[in-house]
């Protein structure tokens, strides 16, 4: 069997590597160890951002109901109960951007 020499594979792992890292400072975005912990952490934060993003956002809406619910003059969870109570198949994703854009309808969505 013919030996397999590895160190283009080698060098083209340690060149992404580097290319995650450009912009970092210091050794992180020269020094391959530096820069394989500063990647991975990187990510991992990234990731945790993308899970608070989505965490913020539902919090937004339901702030954003309760504005829209408290100016028609009721309160956030009276309207959940009543439209559970009727069956309207609407989520707070679709009611607080009907809130916020179209203002005449949520009153009547909300007076129902």
């Amino acid at each position: 069997m013919p030996r397999v020499k590895r160190g283009v594979g080698h060098v083209k792992h340690r060149k992404n590597i580097l290319k995650q890292t450009k912009g970092m400072m210091w050794g992180r975005k020269s020094k391959i160890k530096l820069a394989r912990t500063a990647a991975v952490k990187a990510g991992a934060y990234a990731r945790i951002g993308r899970k608070q993003k989505k965490r913020r956002n539902r919090a937004l809406m339901n702030i954003r109901l309760n504005a829209a619910v408290r100016e028609i003059g009721g309160t956030y969870s009276k309207l959940i109960n009543d439209l559970k109570k009727k069956n309207i198949a609407l989520d707070r994703k679709v009611l607080s951007e009907i809130a916020a854009k179209h203002p005449a309808v949520f009153a009547k969505i909300a007076q129902k």
